[in-house]
């Protein structure tokens, strides 16, 4: 029989896309892809572990193109990306961008971009795993407001670590170090159309480049490379370690159409009592009065150090009843411990409760704590 522990192969094919920078990054060396919003992803270069001390130390060059945009233009475009959202966007100024959430009727969460509002009637939600323009589009199709929706030519990289604001500075000037956190800025790079925005995926201090110009893929990623050699830059991928670590959700995995901001704990991007209309506040202001009944905790598990993370949701179990699902985990080699998420019910939520992780190989003791994990004020994200 074929050993489950080894990981098959990945096939590259023209059914799933393939980004801007796809050529580079197999130059460079990527060992290993995922598919994600029909894109090629890579995973990593080295090894997660290598890489993610890239990552805290120096500075990564991501290709993040998988994030497809949604752009949303035309005059009623504000009224209809707040139809989209929760989240109170009345005070989102031109140049700023917001974590937003994208809910369903019965407040699921359908997706959670980071919102860029490029122009007062231009906006671009950047993806994270499903289908949103589709979403978009079929609630467009009963909203009647004037609106155009597309999927524009425009290709993010990332650029994260604590090196990141020296090397953002070489490559653009002294206006970087002026960007606040959350903010962005239509820019070039050697006549490349970019957006630049202080954002990103690794709890680290980053930033992202939106390619506006797929064609110059490969050289942006050179230039780039180029410019962060004197400060040790190598390529890099989203790292499941620091992204665990600073308690960051991820799409499909933690967070999926079955939960709701509150279980989440992200109350705060949900405004129940603005008067602008979206979808899903019906349910969402029902789900508060009634108070949520599951949360999503953090925890510190057991055992040996976890050699790969969870394909799957792994069940929970206290005194042998089942008790909710693992959503993450991964060995942190910084805090040198197996750490995860996980969804419980409420009676199960606080600090210290003892839990039991059915893995593939046996029950491993857990114990409910705190997120983030590491630098929980985000002072490396934000300072």
């Amino acid at each position: 029989m074929t050993d489950p522990s080894v990981q098959p192969a990945i096939t590259f094919g023209p059914r799933v896309r393939k980004s801007p920078f796809f050529a580079a990054t197999r130059c460079y060396g990527c060992k290993a892809y995922s598919v994600y919003n029909h894109t090629y992803m890579p995973l990593y270069y080295e090894s997660p572990e290598a890489d993610f001390w890239h990552l805290v130390r120096d500075v990564t060059l991501w290709d993040v193109a998988c994030q497809r945009q949604v752009e949303i233009t035309g005059p009623d475009a504000a009224r209809f990306t707040q139809l989209l959202t929760p989240r109170n966007l009345s005070s989102c100024a031109v140049g700023q961008c917001k974590y937003v959430l994208i809910t369903a009727e019965d407040g699921g969460i359908v997706n959670d971009p980071v919102l860029l509002r490029l122009a007062e009637d231009r906006f671009w939600l950047s993806l994270a795993d499903s289908d949103v323009l589709l979403w978009a589009k079929g609630v467009a199709r009963h909203a009647g407001l004037d609106v155009s929706l597309r999927e524009p030519d425009v290709s993010p990289l990332q650029v994260q670590g604590p090196k990141s604001a020296t090397l953002m500075g070489d490559l653009f000037g002294a206006w970087i170090d002026e960007l606040r956190y959350y903010w962005c800025r239509e820019t070039e790079l050697d006549g490349i159309p970019l957006v630049v925005s202080r954002t990103g995926w690794s709890s680290e201090r980053g930033y992202e480049i939106y390619l506006r110009d797929g064609a110059e893929g490969e050289r942006l990623w050179e230039l780039i490379m180029a410019a962060g050699r004197p400060h040790g830059i190598a390529p890099g991928a989203p790292s499941t370690i620091r992204r665990i670590e600073g308690g960051m959700l991820s799409y499909g995995s933690d967070v999926t159409l079955a939960e709701n901001p509150f279980e989440l704990g992200l109350g705060r991007l949900v405004d129940l009592d603005m008067e602008a209309d979206y979808v899903g506040k019906a349910a969402l202001r029902r789900i508060a009065a009634e108070g949520a009944t599951r949360r999503l905790v953090g925890l510190e598990i057991g055992g040996p150090p976890l050699a790969a993370g969870n394909e799957e949701p792994w069940p929970l179990r206290a005194a042998g009843a089942p008790v909710g699902r693992l959503t993450s985990c991964v060995h942190s080699p910084r805090l040198e411990k197996n750490i995860g998420l996980a969804i419980v019910p409420l009676a199960r939520a606080e600090e210290g409760c003892r839990l039991d992780v059915e893995a593939p190989g046996g029950l491993l003791e857990a114990s409910v704590v705190r997120t983030p994990f590491y630098d929980p004020k985000k002072t490396l994200a934000a300072g």
